[in-house]
């Protein structure tokens, strides 16, 4: 028997996901730190901290993802791939496929971990709104990386 999931704002994996993220921003403002870029004036930010988690969230993660683990399930149950289900892959290969005609190979691969945290983020707590939550929390790191790096 599969235990209801915890409240989102407790989970454990949602914490992990969130503290994650912090040495990533280390990492690539070490890494990369001279090609990373702020947004620019209060419509970059509007976009890369709201507008683009809540549309690539509610598309990838609420419909695209949702119908797929309706579409592969085997008795009810989603396929998997080792930890990943079917479901949550094939939605990461088509962020991954999103991000390829806006920004250079590496930086469009380099979505496939945060998207696979997102898309069992979604599958474990049965909502849209922790995947935003953190999509945003991670744009919100890689830009104020960007920012602290060019002052």
């Amino acid at each position: 028997m599969r235990l209801p999931p915890t409240p989102f704002r407790l989970d454990p994996h949602l914490i992990a996901a969130l503290l994650a993220a912090v040495p990533v921003w280390a990492a690539l403002g070490l890494w990369a730190g001279p090609w990373l870029r702020a947004p620019a004036g209060a419509w970059g930010w509007f976009s890369l901290l709201l507008l683009m988690p809540l549309l690539e969230e509610w598309v990838f993660r609420g419909l695209l993802q949702t119908q797929l683990l309706h579409v592969t399930a085997v008795n009810g149950q989603p396929r998997r791939w080792g930890p990943i289900s079917w479901a949550n892959g094939l939605t990461t290969l088509a962020f991954v496929a999103l991000h390829l005609p806006t920004q250079p190979l590496l930086w469009a691969l380099a979505v496939t971990a945060p998207s696979l945290v997102l898309g069992h983020l979604r599958e474990r707590l049965r909502s849209v709104w922790p995947a935003i939550g953190v999509h945003v929390a991670y744009n919100a790191g890689f830009a104020l990386t960007a920012l602290l790096l060019r002052g």
